[in-house]
């Protein structure tokens, strides 16, 4: 297990439902980012293959149980010798669409597929994806990682329920509006410092007809003190985080054998 390992954020200005440009250009800056880097982890955006998001012809742009994904990055992350986080696709199984997350490691396995579990309604989300049930955690390289995709972020019980199950890194992958960047960078910070863990937040920028997305992807320590922040734009961000920080951070705090669930009421 190595306790130091860099993560990137690929903060894609993808374009809506040109699927072979948002490709080209995610593999595009992975492979610079490694080169570059030398990045232990990539992180893509949420919806990335079609930007946010095609509606009444959204089946038109899903991929059948993430077959294209599962291919692409499996060889690739396999080639590069990386973990990928494959942020999330529009995805067709068990008769429904779904906003699924995949993650890869080092050895090209998926290790993870999440279904973004608080679909965002002010945005009719619900209309044309359905809900995921399940929360999802893994392992890369030796440490223990969960993720979550966008509005899930403001629900603190899913987070911390990730948390109860011994994660030490939390991946969020987002199409968050710039009106609202101020809030992705402050929910991001708070997971981090009440979970005593560290958060690897993926957004998206660029515009489209719904809406004018934020980027601000950070890379947060459980301390909340930001490793790594981007802006608006098209760009990657990547940090080093030391997992050797997080056993000295919960012994001196410890949150966790103080709470006191039989009170609580979620």
């Amino acid at each position: 297990m190595n306790n130091k390992m860099k993560f990137s954020c690929i903060q894609l200005d993808m374009k809506l439902r040109d699927v072979e440009y948002n490709y080209s250009q995610a593999l595009r800056l992975i492979k610079e980012t490694v080169e570059n880097d030398k990045s232990d982890t990539l992180v893509l955006p949420e919806t990335w293959s079609t930007g946010y998001y095609p509606k009444e012809d959204l089946g038109d742009y899903c991929e059948k149980d993430g077959e294209r994904v599962k291919k692409t990055f499996s060889a690739l992350a396999k080639e590069l010798n990386v973990n990928i986080v494959a942020g999330s696709i529009a995805n067709e199984k068990n008769g429904g669409i779904f906003n699924t997350a995949f993650v890869f490691n080092r050895k090209g396995e998926v290790v993870a597929e999440y279904d973004k579990t608080h679909l965002f309604t002010p945005m009719d989300e619900h209309k044309y994806f359905n809900f995921g049930k399940n929360l999802v955690t893994f392992e890369l390289d030796g440490h223990k990682c969960g993720i979550v995709i966008c509005y899930d972020i403001r629900f603190c019980e899913l987070i911390r329920s990730l948390a109860l199950r011994g994660i030490e890194m939390l991946f969020m992958v987002s199409q968050w509006p710039l009106a609202r960047a101020n809030h992705i960078v402050t929910l991001t910070r708070a997971r981090a410092i009440e979970n005593q863990m560290f958060v690897v937040c993926c957004n998206s920028c660029g515009k489209t007809p719904e809406a004018v997305f934020g980027g601000h992807s950070q890379i947060v320590d459980p301390w909340g003190e930001s490793l790594a922040l981007a802006d608006d734009k098209e760009t990657v961000i990547t940090a080093e985080c030391d997992f050797g920080i997080i056993k000295d951070i919960r012994n001196s705090i410890n949150v966790f054998n103080d709470r006191k669930p039989d009170i609580y009421e979620l």
